[in-house]
């Protein structure tokens, strides 16, 4: 029997988030900011048992590239998108692949017996969201786990990559194996900044990886931390910022580098490396306040809009498009979920 063929392989730190509303005096107890997105620490390693008691919480399977996975699987037909990461052989684990299931993503993950699965507290206030990340087991993945007869094949029959910048933290060589793979046999690699602190603390990581990568998604927050973090003369201009990282040296030069960088409900921006003082700007469809529920996963949702659209032969305009109305749909569901019965977004 052949091995399946997936378009679409995604990798990342698979979580479960934990998601509380009117969260103000946790942001004060556990020192945290209304948009921001960390890894717990000592300060506030005791937030996860406090929702439990303390909150009525919601349960929704987290993780920035699962997200971006299942928005992508949401939109193609079923058995197009594979993910990765590492889960323990528990409970948490479960209800993930249940979720996955729902969207019709496949998972090929590494269980690690006797670990537990990664969660990420999600403190919702307003229309904002902070999120607080234990990696737990997710930061066991090892690179072996690619080259295993399961995956392997996978990675070979794969057109397009995705990776989110979190899991640099800890998987540089896994990142690595995967983007100079793609980058040589000319396929398309997909990273994801994924939150400020990436670009600040792990630029070495990120420049390992950045010359085998085609396209570059990242929110405003995202793209100042970059232009912070490499004296750029402007921290605010998205486009100036984005040709910059555009222009960034590639070993497969044959494909120029993309640069998205979204800004909430303000327009998102694009610059290709073959045309960069050309920058494009979509205008975002704005919805009605009493429209969002929670803005949690409107990144990751964009994400899989943009890469699922161009797996399905989109141009950069249409990918662009998908991103913004997948996103949309996104903030009108508890957390990084999609609508059911399935809205068509291509």
């Amino acid at each position: 029997m052949s091995a399946p063929s997936y378009s679409l392989f995604c990798m990342g730190n698979p979580l479960l988030d934990m998601q509380v509303r009117n969260g103000e005096q946790l942001l004060e107890k556990y020192g945290l900011k209304a948009n921001d997105a960390i890894l717990a620490d000592e300060k506030q390693s005791e937030i996860y048992d406090e929702l439990v008691k303390e909150h009525q919480v919601t349960y929704v399977a987290g993780g920035a590239a699962q997200n971006a996975a299942r928005g992508a699987a949401y939109i193609l037909p079923p058995g197009s998108v594979v993910y990765t990461g590492a889960v323990g052989d528990d409970e948490l684990a479960e209800q993930l692949k249940a979720a996955n299931k729902r969207e019709g993503l496949d998972q090929v993950y590494q269980v690690k017996k006797g670990e537990k699965t990664g969660a990420c507290a999600v403190v919702i206030t307003g229309h904002h969201r902070s999120l607080v990340t234990t990696l737990r087991v997710a930061e066991k993945f090892e690179k072996s786990h690619l080259s295993s007869p399961e995956v392997a094949p996978l990675v070979e029959n794969a057109k397009f990559f995705y990776i989110e910048g979190y899991f640099l933290t800890h998987g540089v060589e896994s990142a690595l194996e995967l983007s100079s793979k793609a980058s040589a046999a000319g396929k398309t690699f997909v990273m994801n900044l994924s939150a400020p602190f990436i670009a600040q603390f792990f630029g070495e990581q990120l420049n390992q990886i950045l010359p085998h990568t085609d396209i570059i998604i990242g929110n405003e927050a995202e793209a100042e931390a970059w232009a912070t973090a490499h004296n750029y003369a402007s921290t605010t201009d998205l486009a100036s910022i984005a040709k910059q990282i555009a222009l960034l040296p590639k070993s497969n030069p044959a494909r120029p580098r993309v640069v998205v960088f979204t800004h909430g409900a303000q327009s998102t921006v694009l610059v290709s490396a073959d045309r960069p003082d050309e920058a494009r700007v979509f205008d975002v469809d704005v919805l009605a306040d009493d429209k969002i529920v929670d803005t949690n996963g409107a990144g990751d949702a964009f994400a899989g809009g943009f890469v699922g659209a161009l797996v399905a032969g989109k141009d950069l305009e249409g990918a662009v498009l998908a991103g913004h109305a997948l996103a949309r749909q996104c903030v009108q569901q508890v957390g990084p979920q999609y609508p059911w019965p399935k809205v068509d977004i291509l």
